[in-house]
């Protein structure tokens, strides 16, 4: 591999490593980065291309000058010389020489009468023949014919050198046909202190055009990006459910499109948002009435049930054997309606945000205690709970899912059922497992749902079909979360997490809450009633036995 090619593959990682950095980076400072490197660019390379005309210009005219010059002098001085000259005519000649107007040193060699070489310079010590170049010399010294296409009886050769860090002009001369060798040397450095003033100045002209451009592109994309930030706000507090929000739209470009766009397509969905809210609210509405209603004659018949259920039990004969099925019938789908119409009216109470928490010092050990014993399954579960272990629920809707967990165990799974209770960090963690097939892999995702079948074919069960999502609601009321798997043994595991302490999230929810009836007020100039549910008296069943998963 060449070295260009590793200069190149260098280059290219750089550039990889700044495109991956700006990817990080906001979209106004990328653009101010590109603004910015594209003016630098441009500033450079005209300031590049400037100074290397100058440069040449600078150089050019000088050198045309001091040499035209000095051809002059050699024509007029050097011609005019004798044959083999002595070093005092050499002498005077190269100081005559050095008198131009250019301010040029001058150094001339000939031969004497007996073949010596005979120097002559201007500047006795300053320059000597040390300080032509090899390859001047040697071009002045070719020998040459004077031909009627020669403009001047000599030729003329320069170069430029530097010595001890400053620039010079060396030229050299010799007479064709025999005479004098002539050479001169011409200080740069006034040039170079031109050129060197010229290069601070363009590199002055460069920042400043560097500063301009980025301050240029600053305002250009806050211009650019002004809509974009409008817009971004817009969908944000769209995304917060702000749903009135619109965004003020002027002009005719891109960005007043799509701002128009967006104003569309928020009132189409303000307008769809508010269509399915009515929709529910009636659903909800309804539900809630239909189950409020039903309370009244189910209380009725639950009572009248209750007596034939008692005297079925009492073995007195008043019921007749024949119609005997019947009654324990009726009995027990008036159980599961009156469950059904209980179940119900606690989902609207969360559909509609009314369910509230009535806290209180749970042990969790004697909760469990307490359901499992008030529901006769004392035989059937085991409990592994270190008394102790309290935390700050609501224990009527602890109740309720642990009654719903261990319920659907011992339905669906056989006994027996183990409850373990465990601490993990600022929560409590319960653990309901049967021992039975477990959760079929394509209901897990939707064990939870409300009403949910695994097959249509499937027969209609003695529960509700809400125990389960009940449970849940109850679960994130309290900040918890509740969630079911298989175990790796056997048997299906529902772990229960709550927090120890329930009133942290009550106080934020009573809060939020708060500052939403605010919102309420100041958008509508007054406080509106809440549109609670009929019959949401916030109090519930005291369990939901076995609800089918």
């Amino acid at each position: 591999m060449t070295q260009a090619q590793d200069k190149l593959r260098g280059w290219a990682a750089a550039r990889r490593t700044i495109l991956a950095g700006l990817r990080f980076t906001s979209l106004r400072l990328r653009l101010v980065v590109v603004f910015a490197l594209v003016a630098l660019t441009a500033a450079v390379s005209a300031s590049g291309i400037a100074y290397w005309l100058n440069r040449e210009a600078v150089l050019t005219r000088t050198r045309e000058a001091v040499l035209r010059d000095f051809q002059q002098e050699m024509q007029n001085r050097a011609s005019a010389l004798a044959l083999h000259p002595t070093q005092e005519e050499l002498e005077g000649a190269a100081r005559q020489m050095a008198n131009s107007p250019q301010g040029f040193s001058v150094l001339l060699i000939a031969e004497d009468e007996a073949g010596s070489t005979v120097v002559g310079n201007s500047d006795l010590d300053d320059f000597s023949l040390d300080d032509v170049p090899k390859s001047l010399q040697k071009a002045v010294n070719r020998e040459q014919k004077l031909t009627s296409g020669n403009e001047h009886p000599h030729h003329l050769y320069w170069q430029q050198i530097r010595d001890g860090g400053h620039p010079y002009l060396v030229g050299g001369a010799k007479v064709i046909g025999g005479g004098p060798t002539g050479y001169m040397l011409k200080s740069l450095e006034p040039e170079a202190e031109d050129l060197n003033s010229l290069a601070w100045s363009l590199g002055i002209a460069t920042g400043l055009a560097l500063i301009g451009s980025a301050l240029l592109a600053q305002a250009a994309a806050t211009t650019v990006l002004k809509p974009v930030h409008r817009l971004g706000t817009a969908a944000r507090r769209l995304g917060e459910g702000k749903l009135d929000t619109r965004l003020r739209v002027s002009g005719t470009d891109e960005l007043a499109d799509l701002s128009r766009t967006f104003n569309r397509a928020a009132e189409a969905l303000e307008k769809r948002v508010a269509d399915m809210s009515a929709r529910e609210e009636a659903s909800r509405r309804f539900v809630a009435d239909m189950s409020h209603e039903l309370r009244t004659p189910l209380t009725a018949i639950t009572a009248v049930t209750e007596v034939l259920e008692e005297e079925l039990d009492a073995e007195t004969g008043s019921v007749d054997p024949m119609i005997e099925p019947a009654v324990r019938l009726v009995v027990s789908e008036t159980r599961r309606l009156n469950d059904l119409v209980e179940n119900l009216m606690e989902v609207t109470r969360f559909d509609a945000g009314t369910a509230r928490l009535v806290l209180d010092d749970v042990d969790i050990a004697d909760q469990i205690t307490a359901c499992i014993d008030a529901r006769a399954w004392l035989d059937a579960v085991e409990l592994d709970a270190e008394r102790g272990i309290t935390a700050r629920l609501d224990p009527r809707r602890l109740d309720v899912i642990l009654a719903n967990l261990i319920g659907n165990a011992l339905k669906h799974g056989g006994s027996p059922v183990r409850v373990s209770v465990r601490e993990e960090g600022d929560d409590v963690l319960i653990e309901v497992q049967d021992h039975g097939p477990g959760i079929p892999e394509e209901v897990l995702p939707h064990v939870f749902d409300r009403f949910y079948k695994a097959s249509a074919s499937r027969p209609r069960s003695e529960g509700s079909g809400l125990g389960l999502s009940i449970a849940l609601e109850n679960a994130h009321i309290h900040g918890g979360e509740l969630t079911a798997a298989n175990s790796p043994d056997s048997g299906a595991v529902f772990t229960l997490r709550l927090p120890q302490d329930a009133s942290v999230l009550m106080e934020e929810e009573e809060d939020r809450r708060e500052r939403g009836s605010r919102g309420n007020r100041k958008k509508n100039g007054k406080s509106g009633e809440g549109d609670g549910c009929k019959g949401s008296d916030g109090k519930g069943t005291n369990g939901s036995k076995g609800e089918a998963r």
